[in-house]
């Protein structure tokens, strides 16, 4: 039974699961920023339980599939050697796992920053789409904004 829960998750299943598992998190967040789903369940560590398994899973595979860890070191080098890395699947779901919990990570700042500053949801919505496909543009957006509601710049907060 085990053998064939990990047989099935290969690179690219996992993937998919993770494209689609961070789906319902974003809509809640979209569109229900203020429920008490979004608050015990989006905004919480539980979403990030789950990408870090994924995480570590992927690590896993990559562990038994005898990948160059040491090479990975070689990213900061050049932009050719970033260029390298990214032609291994492995390291390049790594980085996506690494890049939606970053984006979702993000999300949820957004909608807590926002409840505290009465900022209202619809207005929310467009960083937090921007947020979802790149994320530090839609951070900018969601800041910019912010800086109307709190009425000051605060670049520390």
């Amino acid at each position: 039974m085990i053998e064939e829960i990990y047989n099935y998750f290969t690179i690219e299943m996992l993937y998919y699961w993770v494209n689609l598992g961070v789906l319902p998190f974003w809509i809640i967040l979209i569109f229900f920023p203020r429920s008490n789903l979004s608050k015990y369940f989006i905004t919480s560590i539980f979403p990030f339980i789950i990408l870090s398994g994924t995480y570590i899973f992927v690590l896993y595979k990559s562990y038994l599939n005898s990948y160059d860890f040491y090479n990975n070191f070689s990213l900061y080098l050049s932009l050719e050697s970033l260029s390298d890395l990214f032609t291994d699947k492995l390291y390049l779901m790594i980085f996506w796992i690494h890049f939606i919990s970053i984006n979702l990570f993000v999300g949820g700042w957004i909608v807590k920053d926002s409840i505290k500053f009465s900022i209202n949801k619809i207005l929310i919505a467009i960083p937090l789409i921007i947020t979802y496909f790149i994320g530090p543009i839609g951070l900018l957006f969601y800041w910019l904004l912010r800086i109307f509601y709190a009425k000051n710049i605060n670049l520390y907060d």
